[in-house]
């Protein structure tokens, strides 16, 4: 399904002038680095929309009623998580993932998670060394 995914967005980021495919096969760092750019600051709006279907102010009414980040939007929160799902497909496309890449390091990485759960994670000794061994098989050729 990732795949179709991936596929669908491609299409839809042709449309409006950025082309996954392309880049894929002629990597050009400027334009990957725009195109991220843009992709980031759209996903940050996301949240932000995402953070608005919230009572999140501390100062208003809601939140002195003890409603502090209550969901008062599901349908709308929905919506703004599938935008960010748009986004964050795009920004791989930006970095040359495909959705087999994903899943990949996906799996990598939840092994480093899963173990760093299970030796107590602490954000006093954290460093990024056990990142530095997640890489793509086809990269190892």
């Amino acid at each position: 399904m990732l795949e179709e995914l991936f596929k669908h967005q491609a299409q839809l980021n042709k449309r409006i002038g950025f082309d996954p495919e392309k880049l894929h096969d002629n990597f050009d760092p400027k334009v990957a680095g725009e195109w991220l750019n843009n992709y980031i600051m759209a996903a940050a709006n996301e949240l932000e929309e995402l953070r608005n279907c919230m009572y999140w102010k501390h100062w208003c009414a809601e939140a002195k009623e003890g409603r502090r980040f209550e969901l008062h939007d599901l349908q709308n929160a929905r919506v703004e998580v599938i935008d960010l799902l748009f986004f964050w497909i795009s920004m791989a496309q930006c970095v040359g993932l495909s959705a087999q890449d994903v899943l990949e390091l996906y799996q990598q990485k939840l092994k480093i998670n899963q173990k760093r759960q299970d030796d107590n994670y602490s954000m006093s000794g954290k460093t990024e060394d056990d990142n530095k061994n997640i890489t793509l098989k086809r990269d190892q050729r």
